[in-house]
């Protein structure tokens, strides 16, 4: 049974993730909204202090890089909790903003890929390094199953050649987790992922996105051409090369992520309540808990109705990182929290611009760029059509094939 109440033991935690979002992202969020691309240096010296934190948490940390739910690592002990840190740390720094976290250094996606099917000897190799991932191209998004990319083996090494898009962190990553095919007739089974340094010259930047949203993230596109990377960087042991484990296991990686983008979603929609319902007592506008919102101002009942579905989304998103750290199998509740939360801080955030009229639109608040900002979390990491597929699979017994 699992207490929706924060453990004690993360109060330290949580209120550090929330210093740092008051004192470093808050205060640069709208200059690295207005210079998209532009590195911010401040970010530097708050991983510094973020991976101090993580030390002092005895294992728990802070970033994605978390484990895969329902079955422990070979001789790697359980940390119970790690999920749920790493969410309630999301939580608090998405509040402060979204985009910059995503550009912290020493974390990313590629990470929860890595730790996710990586054998012992590739943890040392790449564990801890900031690593993006690199799944959508120009002819499969939604569906990571069509990937076109190809990886051939030749001698020691194999040799990749596709495009990529939408790379998240791409173009300032050490290294890019890049999904590709052994062979395109042999449908999921023969896709694998292999990890790239981003200095390899055959892995080409083609440019760089300009974005409705998170702009602080720089959002990259590649493309592969006859990139030489060793065998030894097809992530798991060589088995997998020859079965469809390596597929099975890396989409679980999407199992532990997408609770933590349901996170993201919950603070940027925090930080969107947090604002609108100090200006609305600016105004005059009393919020009354105790009163039924029917009794109550059309504002103040449509804002009371906000804060109970955001309760819900991170109650949700709490459950799914609980079960994740518990080992059990999470798939179903990872994809209801996100399809929950993607909905709610999309509605929640353009709702607050609209309670807020004037000023909720203009650039003296944040509240129009949370807006922008909240729209790519009901989109990544599967679409909110995507979570619903999911969870129809799931609940009906279907399998991708019975049921697309």
């Amino acid at each position: 049974m699992i207490n929706p109440e924060v453990p004690a033991k993360l109060d330290t935690l949580v209120y550090q993730a929330h210093m740092a979002a008051v004192h470093v992202l808050r205060p640069i969020s709208r200059r690295y909204d207005t210079a998209e691309h532009e590195y911010p240096v401040e970010l530097d010296t708050l991983a510094e202090l973020v991976a101090q934190a993580n030390a002092q948490q005895a294992g728990l940390n802070t970033t994605p890089e978390v484990e895969p739910s329902g079955s422990a690592r070979s001789g790697e002990e359980n940390v119970n909790g790690r999920n749920l840190a790493s969410l309630v740390g999301l939580i608090e720094m998405c509040w402060g903003d979204v985009g910059l976290m995503l550009t912290m250094p020493r974390q990313g996606l590629g990470q929860a890929a890595i730790h996710a099917v990586a054998t012992p000897e590739q943890l040392r190799r790449f564990g801890g390094r900031w690593a993006a991932m690199a799944i959508t191209e120009p002819e499969a998004g939604s569906d990571s199953a069509a990937i076109r990319t190809t990886a051939v083996l030749d001698g020691d090494e194999y040799v990749l050649n596709g495009e990529k898009i939408y790379v998240t962190s791409g173009d300032r990553a050490e290294l890019i987790v890049v999904w590709a095919t052994l062979d395109r007739s042999a449908g999921r089974g023969a896709i694998k992922s292999f990890v790239v340094e981003r200095d390899n010259p055959g892995l080409k930047l083609d440019r760089l996105e300009h974005k409705l949203g998170i702009r602080a993230s720089d959002t990259a596109n590649f493309v592969l051409e006859n990139c030489r990377v060793p065998k030894e960087n097809l992530l798991g042991s060589p088995e997998l090369a020859t079965t469809r484990e390596g597929f099975a296991g890396v989409m679980q990686t999407f199992d532990n992520t997408r609770p933590m983008v349901a996170g993201m979603a919950v603070g940027v929609a925090r930080a969107a309540l947090d604002r609108t319902r100090e200006l609305l007592e600016e105004a005059g506008v009393t919020i009354e808990y105790d009163r039924p919102a029917a009794t109550q101002t059309a504002a103040v009942a449509d804002f009371i109705r906000l804060e109970a579905d955001w309760e819900a989304s991170r109650l949700l998103a709490l459950r799914a990182a609980w079960m994740s750290d518990n080992r059990l199998p999470n798939k179903l509740a990872a994809s209801i929290a996100k399809a929950k939360a993607g909905r709610v801080a999309t509605e929640v955030t353009l709702r607050c611009v609209e309670l807020c009229g004037t000023v909720g639109y203009a650039e003296d608040e944040l509240l129009e760029k949370w807006a922008r900002d909240a729209k790519i979390l009901d989109i990544f990491e599967g679409t909110q059509q995507i979570q619903q597929l999911v969870i129809a699979r799931e609940l009906l017994g279907k399998s991708s094939s019975e049921l697309r």
